[in-house]
């Protein structure tokens, strides 16, 4: 999203560059934890792959299927076809991050079964969410490039459903992390000390970056509504 005269810049940077600058850092903290944490090995010795398997075989999940991934910290669990797919570095390696890591994608497996309440909420808007992120770059093209502000009022709604999805995560996301921390120190896969911090620090990094994206959306949707304002 651009500032414009209407706006100003400094509206802009405070609410658009601002945040976008705080999503950025926190990129650069998971990264930087998981470049860390992923050098030291788990006394446990065991392979984020076998940590998964083993934590659904506890929480009796026998449906779900842990698959290999190429994409770089790509590791996510997909509720629609019941799989948990991990990075490679995070399904081979036996390494704190890599616990931490499969650990947390377990408890969105485990959050599926339980009908966590949240995520359920996040799968049904799921379609409404998708749709609007996709309107959202036609809004900002036709608006910003074109001056068609009355797709402003349409750009609105789509970040509200977008909000309303980054809200809800929240809770799933947090929730899964300390399942977890929970879980990995329960079945005695990392040990107190370096290695709980290790995991700690590597969950709490990825939290932020939840976080960060909802204060860019509603940095993105407060200038937006002043923008709308501006023109009436």
């Amino acid at each position: 999203m651009y500032p414009t005269s209407g706006g100003g810049i400094g509206n802009w940077l405070l609410l658009v560059g601002l945040p976008l600058i705080i999503g950025l850092w926190a990129q650069w903290r998971v990264k930087s934890a998981f470049n860390k944490w992923g050098e030291v090995r788990a006394t446990s010795g065991i392979s984020g792959a076998q940590a998964a398997r083993d934590i659904l075989q506890a929480a009796q999940i026998t449906d779900v299927e842990v698959l290999e991934t190429n994409d770089f910290l790509g590791d996510h669990y997909n509720p629609t076809n019941k799989t948990l797919h991990l990075s490679s570095k995070v399904y081979h390696e036996p390494s704190v991050a890599s616990l931490g890591i499969a650990a947390h994608e377990c408890g969105h497996a485990i959050q599926h079964a339980r009908a966590y309440a949240p995520l359920k909420v996040r799968m049904a808007i799921v379609p409404v969410t998708m749709v609007a992120s996709n309107m959202l770059q036609y809004v900002f093209i036709g608006a910003f490039l074109f001056q068609f502000w009355g797709l402003l009022t349409i750009g609105i709604y789509c970040l509200l459903a977008v909000l309303a999805f980054q809200v809800i995560t929240l809770p799933v996301e947090f929730d899964a992390s300390r399942r977890a921390k929970i879980i990995l120190q329960q079945m005695g896969m990392v040990q107190a000390g370096a290695e709980v911090t290790g995991v700690n620090r590597v969950l709490n990094a990825a939290a932020l970056t939840y976080v960060g994206a909802v204060v860019a959306t509603l940095g993105n949707l407060i200038y937006m509504i002043m923008l709308r304002g501006n023109r009436e």
